[in-house]
């Protein structure tokens, strides 16, 4: 039986996208990036708005998770979360963040790092409403992050709460969102012979500048 470290070692993929060049590329990345969620989601990627969001705690350690891209407004970037979590903690004393979208079977990736602030609280409301009605109460069931003893634990408080709000769970006050505004947003494509193509759009006073990178 091979072993783990040797298993790893032969683990390889061969990349063989066409060339992405600068011309191809639109001027604004957020135009770029509808361009290839659309792509995402067109080529049926698993789940093609989830990301991974990467905080930082209070020892500037990183920490990684994945979460649900739900909106692009106004040059923000959107996504909602129990604002008890630990990840919510992070960015109360860190507001800085990046999410990654990994759609790797189309040998792509987005970055996108900035500053978070806090969604209004009356369009996570908005938000909350429209999600499926088990979705609104398990927000009401799983104080995130926090231990928990059991799976039945989890489900007993599920149950707990859908006899108590029904059909018609308010938003709990400890829900809500987070705008994340890009100061900057990478491209990457996959190439032969790991000659990658990766373009970064960095917001330089209001204006996008587009710079190649070396992969």
């Amino acid at each position: 039986m091979t072993d783990i470290h040797t298993q790893l070692q032969s683990m390889r993929e061969q990349y063989d996208q066409e060339p992405l060049r600068r011309s191809s590329l639109h001027m604004c990345p957020f135009s770029q990036f509808a361009t290839w969620l659309d792509d995402a989601v067109s080529s049926k990627v698993y789940d093609p708005n989830a990301c991974s969001l990467s905080t930082v705690d209070d020892q500037n350690g990183p920490v990684a998770r994945a979460v649900l891209l739900k909106g692009i407004e106004n040059g923000r970037f959107i996504f909602y979360t129990n604002q008890n979590s630990r990840k919510a903690k992070h960015l109360t004393s860190n507001p800085k963040a990046c999410i990654h979208f990994p759609w790797f079977s189309l040998q792509r990736q987005v970055l996108v790092t900035g500053e978070v602030s806090k969604v209004d609280d009356s369009q996570a409301e908005e938000y909350f409403r429209s999600r499926p009605l088990l979705s609104q109460l398990g927000a009401w069931a799983s104080s995130q992050s926090e231990e928990l003893d059991s799976r039945e634990t989890l489900e007993k408080s599920f149950l707990e709460a859908k006899k108590k709000y029904g059909e018609h769970p308010p938003k709990p006050p400890h829900w809500g969102g987070y705008y994340l505004l890009p100061n900057s947003i990478e491209f990457w494509q996959g190439g032969p012979n790991r000659l990658h193509d990766r373009f970064l759009y960095e917001n330089l006073q209001g204006d996008w500048c587009i710079r190649r990178l070396n992969p």
